[in-house]
């Protein structure tokens, strides 16, 4: 009577903290609290493959390298060096006099060892070509991908997508599915964004429109501002003859939010971090009265002038966002850029009323496959089959609460797993109902009948939801979303038709024959 007791606590316990995890989802108004999310498949959303632009990772690479190589000779002030990028990813290196080129060999040598070094004369020039080893290209290009997925990752948690699956497929692709999802123009423009921010300063000094009809001065590019007239909707491009060379990046940014200025028109307040702000206050204080073009993505968001030196690691982005676009840009920046850009490979919407229509077959699936368990098993094992069909009953509730409680998604897959798991749930009893058979065949009581056929059946019992938990836990480590969502179902229904065979079973069994003297049982 005493392990009586404390099983009926223990079943009554997970009963109870059941119908609490469950109960939000049915009545979310009553009890509001987790809720079993709904898969694409079921409550819609969008389905991306993207593909990183490895390529422009490496090209990105180099053209790091190149900006370094020339603040090195800078620093150690050796003229005499035209640099140029040939192929994309090499780097050549024409030098005129000799021990200068021996000087360059040296600094290579001695700050950039990883590159590949080769060495020619022409027309009476040293021709220096350097290049990234393959390995070290390769690594780029793995490391762009993974850091791409991160970015994605963190644009989309701060988004606030619920239960979003985004992983790596293949070597360059990256699988993202967002259910429940309305605006997919807003969110592929916020996952495919680039969001590389970058502060250049204006050349004031060179002709803007001859730049703009091909007279590019030496160590310049032209960019544009979009503007969009208020009053008529009218889209313009401003150019801008910017300085190539890069004062600062967005990489030490620490935090991106939204603010209003005077006029409530929203911008987007940046801070650096103490590098970041350092860099900062020397650049505004080394060009006072010049313009400092705030660049995002190859697009001028703003030019301003620098009044004075700015200390405290602080600047806003303004360009006449809306409220919407603000909150992006922020999302994006606070999330770091992505180190190439991707392309959309796949692009699926799927619409609420497919996911409806997909919720109410699996429903109607799953009643129509429950009643005819339930009438089988009272047909079959008569008062014995009522006890399976309380535990199958039950078993269903677990499965729902776990979903709520573990946060799980469920899918359409996931909707298959169920109804499988409702004809697994009365497997185990209908194994334990034939032991007991066995038993009063042989003249047993129907206590010791109980006994013998809960403690016979039970190695077998385990046995057999062991090996189908290993398949799912397999399934759910290596397979996609959909696989993953059977998985999970699967797993949970294996688990919680162990409680309600061996325990609930056997406790309901209990009850029934506890200080009663029964000669006979309806099995």
């Amino acid at each position: 009577m005493k392990n009586f007791s404390w099983k009926l606590i223990l079943v009554f316990g997970i009963i109870v903290a059941a119908v609490i995890y469950v109960l939000p989802t049915l009545e979310p108004d009553l009890w509001p609290h987790k809720q079993i999310n709904l898969g694409l498949d079921l409550q819609g959303g969008m389905h991306l493959v993207l593909e990183v632009d490895t390529a422009k990772a490496v090209d990105g690479q180099v053209e790091r390298i190149t900006q370094e190589i020339r603040d090195q000779l800078r620093k150690e002030r050796l003229r005499g060096v035209s640099l140029d990028r040939i192929e994309g990813t090499k780097i050549s290196a024409t030098i005129q006099d000799p021990q200068i080129a021996e000087k360059f060999n040296a600094l290579i040598k001695e700050d950039f060892d990883s590159l590949k070094s080769s060495q020619k004369m022409e027309g009476g020039a040293s021709k220096i070509l350097l290049q990234l080893p393959e390995s070290e290209a390769e690594n780029v290009e793995r490391l762009a991908v993974e850091q791409a997925l991160e970015t994605i990752r963190n644009r989309i948690d701060q988004f606030g997508v619920a239960e979003p699956d985004i992983r790596r497929q293949g070597q360059r692709r990256i699988l993202i599915q967002l259910p429940g999802i309305k605006d997919s123009d807003r969110a592929k423009d916020l996952i495919g964004r680039t969001a590389l921010l970058e502060f250049k300063l204006v050349n004031d000094t060179q002709d803007v429109t001859a730049a703009v009809k091909g007279n590019v001065p030496p160590g310049g590019q032209v960019l544009y501002r979009v503007e969009t007239d208020a009053e008529t909707g009218n889209v313009s491009k401003v150019p801008f003859l910017l300085k190539k060379r890069t004062l600062l990046t967005g990489a030490n940014l620490t935090n991106a939010r939204v603010d209003f200025d005077q006029f409530n028109i929203p911008f987007v307040s940046i801070n650096f971090d103490k590098k970041g702000a350092r860099d900062f206050e020397r650049i505004t204080g080394e060009n006072v009265n010049k313009r400092l073009a705030i660049v995002l993505d190859d697009t001028v968001a703003s030019a301003p002038v620098i009044q004075e030196k700015i200390a405290g690691g602080q600047a806003r982005i303004t360009g006449n966002f809306t409220l919407e676009e603000a909150k992006d840009l922020a999302i994006v920046l606070r999330a770091g850029a992505l180190p190439a850009p991707v392309n959309i490979l796949e692009e699926r919407t799927v619409g609420p009323s497919l996911g409806a229509d997909s919720i109410r077959k699996g429903l109607i699936s799953m009643l129509i496959g429950g009643i005819l368990v339930v009438l089988f098993m009272i047909f079959y094992y008569k008062g014995a089959g009522v006890i399976a069909d309380v535990a199958l009953i039950l078993n269903i509730v677990l499965i729902a609460a776990g979903l709520a409680a573990a946060s799980a998604t469920l899918t359409l897959p996931g909707i298959a797993g169920i109804i499988l798991t409702i004809g697994m749930a009365v497997d185990a009893n209908v194994i334990i109902f034939e032991r007991i058979r066995e038993e009063l065949a042989l003249g047993r009581t129907p206590r010791a009948a109980i006994d013998a056929g809960f403690d016979r059946a039970t190695l077998t019992i385990l046995d057999a939801n062991v090996t189908t938990l290993i398949a799912a836990i397999v399934l759910f480590q290596f397979g996609t979303g959909p696989v993953k969502g059977f998985a999970v179902t699967l797993s949970l229904g294996v688990i919680a038709s162990l409680f309600t065979a061996l325990v609930l079973s056997r406790l309901i069994f209990d009850y029934i024959l506890a200080g009663r003297k029964i000669k006979t049982l309806s099995i």
